[in-house]
């Protein structure tokens, strides 16, 4: 039992034992006056009712309540909004909501008993459409609580103007709010917070159509970041401060300078008042860096600065805030062959460099990192003269040619066609390999375009500048077949000089294959009967040589048949 069923036991056991020698009827009626005082002693308790109670005892779980009932009720510490600060002792408000449980226990509520006295409270001295100061105390699904004397619901649209990402970033702060809905049935009041800035923001709009001006300096808050520029809450009005107003300098994203919640002052460089436009500028509130400088750095002149950032076709140099420079891939070194600039230069490193070329208007710089060096292309000339023979390593080599170090930087071409007089080459690594110490003479240099010509048949003379005079038409020569094809038969006369026997000139009859009449390595005579020097083409008959051949076979014979002088 509890313990104010224990006293009642007790009372009764009291009142029977000194009226033990009471008989009758005055016994019975004495009992029954002793207990009538003691329930009347009672409160008498409804349920929905509102009363107060006294807390006599608190754990880890919640409190105990005497209402002055027979029995005491139980009232969880979740009820409380801050149960550190409950005492024994101390005076609360329930509600009653059922005189007793299964257990005998009366059911009460502080927090429907708060509920409704706020509720209460809040109708007498609220309506809507009303202003009220309020703390936002948690989230719940779909917005947030806020404490106004009672409990009061914020929808997540109503929170703010702009979209809110994390409605927990408002929990425990203080703000004012607009009644905007009560509903006495289910006694619940929903607040705006939205209403309130937006009407404070028509305000504003209207204060700063009347008094901006181009030129004015007016402070904002970043909105919105886009890749072209970031829009700028005048209070009111939103601006565009575009990506090419932020700085005189260069940037790739407008994150660079601004983040959304910034506060940053700004000039109103146009407004538009028909379209409620406003342009916005950074950049001009300081000096333009670009009006002299042509004068700080005139062309020609050496100046350092700060690789900032690195493209495919070049990298920028800082050379002061708001001044970048580019070199461009082609200016960074006079021999080295670049793919990427990141093979000479590095984002952080100090660089000296030459001014080229400045465009004000364009706000462009043009800067050289090989023109702080000596040219060596200047007097090339002069080290490696034409029909001067050359030494010097194979470096690589390609469909068309072969390259040859000639010294640090400066390679010369030698073209598959200069490789040899006579030898038909498909590719040059028939005739030489990377890393080949090699000998050529120089043919030509192209100082303007960084080329130099060489070539390894020129070391010798060219055989085909005898060849008219040696091999005439008419003439009987011999060779030896080293390649056989459909069309016909080639043959080597002498080393390097080659005639072609044609499929028609093999016979005086039809020729279907070229093998039925000569082989490769098969030694021949053939009759010379075309030469063209400046395509270097022998044509030859070996039925031409045949018939001579034979016409010398018939001379000889008649010539034995004659009779001899008597």
């Amino acid at each position: 039992m509890i313990a104010k069923e224990k006293e009642i036991n007790e009372g009764f056991s009291g009142a029977s034992m000194n009226t033990e020698k009471d008989s009758g009827k005055e016994g019975m009626f004495a009992n029954q006056e002793i207990k009538d005082l003691y329930e009347q002693s009672f409160k008498v308790l409804e349920e929905g009712k509102i009363v107060d109670g006294t807390i006599i005892n608190k754990d880890t779980k919640g409190v105990i309540v005497d209402v002055g009932y027979k029995s005491e009720g139980f009232v969880s510490k979740y009820e409380f909004r801050d149960y550190d600060s409950v005492n024994v002792g101390g005076k609360i408000k329930v509600l009653v909501e059922q005189k007793e449980n299964d257990d005998g226990i009366i059911v009460i509520s502080k927090m429907k008993a708060d509920k409704h006295m706020d509720w209460e409270e809040t109708i007498a001295s609220c309506e809507e459409g009303k202003i009220i100061k309020g703390k936002i105390f948690k989230a719940v699904k779909g917005g947030l609580m806020v404490d106004i004397g009672m409990e009061a619901f914020l929808p997540a649209s109503q929170i703010d103007i702009k979209h809110v990402s994390n409605i927990y970033d408002y929990v425990g702060k203080e703000f004012d709010f607009k009644i905007i809905k009560i509903n006495p049935q289910r006694k619940n009041v929903v607040l705006s917070r939205r209403e309130i800035l937006e009407e404070k923001r028509n305000k504003n709009k209207i204060e700063l159509i009347q008094n901006v001006e181009d030129g004015q300096m007016r402070k904002g808050i970043v909105k919105n970041i886009t890749d072209f520029g970031a829009f700028i809450d005048l209070g009111g009005i939103d601006g565009l401060l575009h990506i090419t107003d932020m700085t005189w300098g260069r940037i790739s994203h407008p994150s660079q300078i601004l983040a959304v919640g910034d506060e940053v002052e700004v000039m109103i460089l146009q407004f538009d008042r028909e379209k409620e436009r406003i342009s916005l500028g950074l950049k001009q509130k300081t000096a333009n860096p670009w009006e002299d400088i042509e004068e700080k750095y005139p062309v020609g002149a050496k100046i350092k600065g700060k690789v900032v950032s690195i493209m495919p076709y070049g990298g920028f140099v800082e050379i002061e805030k708001g001044i970048e420079g580019l070199i461009h891939i082609s200016d960074l070194s006079w021999t080295r062959r670049i793919n990427h600039p990141s093979e000479v230069i590095a984002v952080g490193d100090t660089v000296e460099v030459v001014v080229l070329n400045i465009d004000k208007d364009n706000q462009k710089f043009s800067l050289g990192l090989k023109q702080t060096e000596h040219n060596p292309w200047e007097n090339i000339d002069t080290r490696y003269s034409v029909d001067s023979t050359i030494r010097g390593k194979v470096r690589n080599l390609t469909n068309y040619g072969a390259f040859v170090e000639l010294e640090d930087g400066i390679d010369g071409l030698i073209h598959i066609s200069d490789m040899s007089w006579t030898r038909k080459i498909a590719n040059p690594s028939e005739m030489l390999k990377k890393g080949d110490l090699v000998e050529a003479k120089v043919i030509s240099i192209d100082k303007s375009n960084k080329k130099i010509a060489l070539g390894i048949k020129q070391l010798q003379p060219d055989p085909w500048d005898k060849v008219k005079d040696k091999y005439i038409i008419g003439n009987i020569v011999k060779g030896k077949v080293n390649k056989v094809a459909k069309f016909g038969a080639f043959v080597e006369i002498e080393e390097g000089v080659e005639g072609l026997v044609h499929i028609s000139q093999l016979a005086n009859k039809p020729v279907e294959k070229v093998e039925d009449v000569v082989k490769e390595g098969q030694e021949v005579e053939a009759m010379v009967i075309k030469v063209d020097q400046s395509e270097r083409r022998i044509a030859l008959s070996l039925k031409d040589a045949g018939e001579v051949k034979k016409s010398e076979g018939k001379e000889d014979e008649e010539k034995k048949e004659e009779p001899g002088e008597n």
